[in-house]
């Protein structure tokens, strides 16, 4: 299998990265149709054109399929949450919001299927994680002024601000998905703007 291939040979081939590649669109396409739960291997496979031991070969399920089709499109996600700086919610934080619930719209069935009640845990868990790391890298940023491209994979230590904005965030688009998006990306980000003050304000925020 894939999995137990070495990572760089696997990588430079491009019969592997082809098949990948239709594999992830495969499924981003059929999760705009219907809950990530009810498609199986062979669903996507077949739509694929390949046979299921070709799936097999890359891929262990359909979660893990699901974590890697949406990882790009999360990380375009993440950065538009907004990164606070000392004393306060910036004024950029407006717009971050903004283009951070217009990105949950304009992809509104592939979240709506993946993070929902009968998405996979394991997707949820990684927007969980990124957007919690993409928080404290941004409070860090505020607090020493470095602008250096986030890593939304490192270990970061235990910072409660940090995982309540992620939680909070995702909570929020998670109803508003599941409700069909009632009100508009410019109405959520000026509703959630005033919570974000709240919980930046204050004389020390900066992570341990």
């Amino acid at each position: 299998m894939a999995l137990t291939r070495d990572r760089n040979s696997e990588l430079s081939d491009p019969r592997v990265r082809r098949t990948q590649a239709a594999l992830q669109r495969t499924l981003i396409d059929l999760v705009q149709g219907r809950d990530l739960s009810r498609i199986s291997v062979a669903d996507v496979a077949e739509r694929a054109g390949v046979s299921r031991s070709t799936f097999y070969d890359h891929y262990r399920d359909v979660h893990e399929l699901a974590e890697a089709a949406c990882t790009a499109m999360i990380d375009d996600l993440i950065d538009a949450i907004p990164q606070p700086e000392t004393g306060d919610v910036p004024d950029t934080t407006r717009d971050d919001l903004l283009t951070f619930f217009a990105h949950l719209a304009e992809h509104a069935g592939l979240y709506r299927s993946v993070l929902g009640p009968q998405g996979s845990a394991r997707v949820i868990d990684h927007v969980r994680r990124r957007a919690t790391v993409a928080a404290y890298v941004g409070a860090c940023r505020a607090a020493t002024g470095d602008d250096a491209p986030a890593d939304y994979t490192a270990d970061i230590p235990h910072d409660a601000p940090a995982a309540f904005t992620a939680g909070a965030l995702l909570g929020v688009a998670m109803d508003w998905l599941q409700r069909g998006c009632p009100r508009s990306p410019a109405e959520m980000a000026a509703m959630t703007r005033p919570l974000l003050t709240v919980l930046y304000r204050g004389d020390d925020h900066t992570p341990a």
